[in-house]
């Protein structure tokens, strides 16, 4: 009987552990961040709309696909979309004082004119970003 639930649990994690690595946030599209990119595009006066994600986020994975669409319907030359990882890029956290994943900014240049932490209802999502733009 043991054998039999060490081979259910076993199981289980399996699942599991797929379920998670196909949940990963999608950044394709996105630019990647780089201190020194957003730097350059803050000095150039950029609008930069910054997602702070993790790829384990139920959160995150609830905003991507409006995230996804504002970024197909707004990016220019002078609108960057940026994926900033919550678990790897702790100094831009700490710069920018982001207590969890799941936050949304917006930059003017070197000015930070909208944040959103934890939204995922499409219309206030969408409202936020695109009155800062």
């Amino acid at each position: 009987m043991m054998r039999f639930f060490a081979l259910i649990a076993a199981i289980g994690a399996i699942t599991i552990g797929a379920m998670q690595l196909s949940a990963k946030s999608d950044t394709s599209g996105w630019q990647t961040y780089d201190a020194a990119e957003f730097a350059m595009a803050q000095g150039k006066g950029k609008t930069i709309v910054v997602d702070v994600y993790a790829d384990w986020c139920p959160t995150c994975r609830a905003q991507a696909p409006i995230l996804d669409e504002l970024r197909s319907e707004k990016a220019s030359g002078n609108v960057q979309f940026v994926k900033v990882n919550f678990d790897d890029e702790k100094a831009f956290l700490r710069k920018h004082r982001i207590p969890r994943q799941s936050t949304v900014l917006v930059f003017k240049g070197e000015k930070e004119v909208a944040r959103t932490i934890a939204e995922t209802n499409r219309t206030r999502l969408r409202s936020a970003i695109l009155k800062a733009l």
